[in-house]
């Protein structure tokens, strides 16, 4: 035993060591986002991963603009070392005068922050045209979704996608899926699927109190957070929550670019609106089974739900759709159920609500979910973003040596 434990003590001050030495190479560098996604918007992979950044260099998350305003500005916030920036515009600008304005208000901030040596971070193709004439040490796409496929996706997202893939020196994916998928477009692409913050979720294996909105709810409950747009299968939950009248769905999240009026309306479905990361685990301690209920199109093809780990890791049993990336590994590792029907979904969920024993499952889900987490997700990618900028580097070199030869 104690020579186990000081080979595991070796083992730890490795990591800790090519740790330091990764962090001690990005922390000449800031690192500069692009994003379709509002950093206050749902809490998901890409606070995850820069927040972790933060800690070691100073992240500048740049959303698409708002229009409304009176007269143009840039609105900035910044906490914990992530500055969030905002460009507002009136509502009567041509698309060439907002990118031309974004160019120019870009410049200006880069400025007015010293930013020089930075990384390059797009979450969107769509950043391009007004990111054109930056010279990043590194440019990185993490491709989180495949956003052509969303409803509303600009024409022109596919284009700019080939263009970005080319200008990339590393490209992260979210999910294993969309990774077979673009694997053969780019040289140095890895796939990083969803992780989880165990300790934050897990926080609702003994949490007892229900939060004010979900007391009154009664049981069994069904739950499901997220975004709640052309993803979300309505008609499941319908015809489910139809044929068990008894049985009550609690549905957290926003509604984005479906009509309300669309979604499934019942004395057992329960809209509890969006909720904070932080509450997250005291809803989903009330909770006898957890949901997702995706539909199966294109917008959900190639995605890899960070809800699947969330929800296993506060102890409660799945039921999915088969959504790829969930049933590889999940259903395939007998820790989910996968319905492919309502009929399936309430077999399923019988099953469950009968079970009185849970202790081996769980046994299995928590060393299924050992060696998941974002620190090691970022910490792996931070390596290879490492690894990137010393390549760059000893290019430099080499082309600066060739041309005094």
């Amino acid at each position: 035993m104690q020579a186990l434990n000081f080979i595991k003590t070796l083992i730890d001050m490795e990591m800790k060591f090519k740790n330091e030495l990764v962090i001690d190479n990005l922390s000449g560098s800031d690192l500069v986002c692009f994003s379709h996604l509002r950093w206050n918007f749902v809490y998901q992979r890409p606070q995850h991963l820069l927040s972790r950044f933060a800690k070691h260099c100073r992240v500048f998350f740049i959303e698409e603009p708002i229009f409304g305003s009176e007269t143009e500005r840039l609105e900035v916030n910044e906490k914990n070392n992530v500055w969030v920036v905002v460009p507002h515009f009136p509502h009567d600008l041509s698309h060439e005068i907002v990118l031309d304005k974004q160019k120019k208000m870009l410049a200006g901030f880069f400025e007015m922050m010293e930013i020089t040596q930075f990384i390059s971070w797009y979450y969107t193709p769509m950043a391009l045209p007004f990111t054109e004439d930056l010279t990043p040490a590194l440019t990185v796409y993490d491709c989180m979704d495949e956003l052509s496929a969303f409803k509303f996706a600009p024409s022109i997202l596919t284009h700019l996608e080939k263009e970005l893939l080319n200008k990339a020196d590393v490209v992260f994916t979210g999910g294993q899926s969309i990774y077979e998928a673009k694997k053969h477009l780019h040289k140095n692409i890895h796939a990083f699927p969803s992780s989880i913050d165990k300790e934050h979720f897990g926080q609702a294996r003994n949490i007892k109190e229900d939060p004010a909105d979900q007391a009154s709810i009664p049981h069994p409950r069904f739950g499901f957070f997220g975004v709640l747009d052309e993803r979300f299968d309505a008609d499941m939950i319908r015809e489910v929550a139809a044929a068990r009248p008894n049985w009550q769905f609690v549905l957290i999240g926003p509604v984005v670019k479906i009509d309300p009026a669309s979604l499934p309306q019942a004395n057992n479905i329960h809209y509890l609106g969006g909720k904070s990361y932080d509450e997250l685990p005291h809803y989903l301690a009330g909770w006898d089974i957890a949901m997702i209920p995706f539909a199966i199109n294109e917008s959900t093809k190639f995605i890899s739900p960070t809800k699947t780990p969330e929800y296993l890791a506060a102890g409660k049993p799945v039921i999915s759709t088969p959504i790829r990336d969930v049933v590889k590994p999940y259903g395939v590792e007998n820790i989910v159920h996968i319905a492919h029907t309502a009929e399936a979904f309430i077999a399923h969920a019988e099953q469950e609500l009968s079970q009185t024993n849970k202790k081996l499952w769980l046994r299995r889900v928590d060393n299924f979910l050992a060696d998941i987490s974002w620190d090691i997700t970022w910490e792996k990618m931070a390596a290879l973003l490492e690894k990137g900028l010393v390549g760059k580097q000893d290019e430099v070199t080499t082309k600066t040596v060739k041309a005094y030869v």
